[in-house]
């Protein structure tokens, strides 16, 4: 059955107790079995596996699991690809800056996945949140790569995804710590739907709400990148986000009051990463403030609130009214050439550019953190390594 506006809450709450069998069943032979540091080796060339590659290297279980995983989404096409890639040929680099940095702070508003993230937060590393957040944005960034969905690179990203989500669903079933009765499945169907909601409808309301103009055709192509997303994650038809962007934009909509809540974790889980942020940026004033005030922007003040954002100094709302523009009503409306003619300086530019600053560090810190370019699964939910 298809996801639809009447069925999408009940089969959220259905998915809440589904995880990914496969990637489950062959993460948990590697663990079981003390494969693990063998695993940590293999993760590091997952990115560089191709269709048509021969997998006799690699372990059976793990040959024939890549096999399996590299089919196509059913029904995908050339006209599909063809849509993404006329949305990232637009605008790579602002939705891979807001989902690097507005979308991964909407995440946090889910109850379940703050806990999850918050309770395998050493799996970042013990200085911190890097390497998660700068394994997420590998991944934002890939999306819209040149060629990315053809040659194979993207559905290898998003497998590796994949299995480090399998890998925080055994670290819990070993731990015995997780409360599935409260909780539901770890990483479960729900939150890797939701998840997708969030980074893709989501990321296009925040660029409308920062006055980015994004093209019907546009919009109905990032909606097709994240489907195709979704299906490498291992999502089963029944969960999976359709194509049509406004039934999801209208899907989302509906159930996003019921699914984002201000938590202590989520509070936590953003506090962390803004600290990350400024320590990348060198908490220059200047640039911090601007981000902060960019970021509030995007979500909104009512969401931001609940997400734990700081209130900046700079009012980007203020700053248009002070140059003449306040009868416009609203940001969005004052970020054309009316204000830059006024001030000499867009304030979208300016907010843009320091989201973007700040994104383009997190990307120099995913080559660099702890020389490891491919996450690492671990042998217990504490090891902190």
């Amino acid at each position: 059955m298809a996801l639809t506006e009447a069925n999408f809450a009940q089969e959220l709450e259905a998915a809440a107790q589904a995880g990914d069998p496969p990637a489950d069943e062959l993460v948990s032979a590697m663990i079981d079995q003390g494969e693990v540091p063998g695993v940590n080796e293999l993760f590091r060339t997952v990115n560089t596996l191709k269709p048509g590659m021969d997998y006799a290297q690699l372990p059976p279980r793990l040959a024939d699991f890549m096999r399996q995983a590299e089919a196509e989404p059913p029904g995908w096409s050339e006209d599909d690809t063809k849509a993404a890639e006329g949305f990232f040929a637009h605008h790579h680099g602002e939705a891979s800056m807001l989902q690097g940095t507005v979308g991964l702070i909407g995440t946090y508003l889910s109850p379940t996945g703050a806990y999850t993230l918050r309770s395998t937060g050493r799996l970042g590393g013990v200085e911190g949140p890097g390497r998660r957040l700068s394994q997420s944005t590998r991944l934002f960034q890939g999306m819209g790569d040149k060629g990315a969905m053809r040659d194979g690179t993207l559905k290898a990203t998003v497998t590796k995804v994949r299995l480090v989500h399998a890998s925080v669903r055994q670290l819990h079933r070993k731990s015995g710590e997780w409360d599935y009765a409260k909780w539901g499945m770890p990483v479960s169907q729900k939150y890797t739907t939701g998840a997708a909601c969030v980074f893709s409808v989501q990321i296009l309301q925040a660029m409308r709400n920062l006055g980015i103009d994004v093209s019907k055709a546009d919009a109905h192509g990032f909606m097709r990148a994240w489907h195709y997303v979704n299906h490498y994650l291992g999502t089963p038809e029944r969960w999976q986000l359709p194509k049509d962007v406004d039934l999801v934009d209208r899907m989302w909509t509906r159930v996003r009051d019921d699914e984002w809540k201000k938590t202590d974790d989520g509070v936590f889980m953003t506090r962390q990463a803004i600290t990350y942020y400024k320590q990348l940026v060198g908490n220059v004033p200047g640039v911090t403030d601007m981000f902060l005030a960019m970021v509030r922007q995007a979500l909104t003040d009512k969401y931001a609130d609940m997400a734990g954002v700081p209130r900046s100094p700079v009012d980007l709302g203020a700053k248009a009214a002070a140059v003449g523009n306040s009868a416009l009503g609203g940001f969005g409306s004052v970020l054309g050439g009316a204000a830059k003619k006024v001030t000499g300086v867009d304030p979208r530019e300016e907010a843009i550019g320091a989201g973007s600053k700040v994104f383009n560090r997190v990307l120099e810190d995913a080559v660099t953190h702890d020389k490891d370019r491919q996450p690492q699964m671990h042998q217990e939910l504490h090891d902190g390594r």
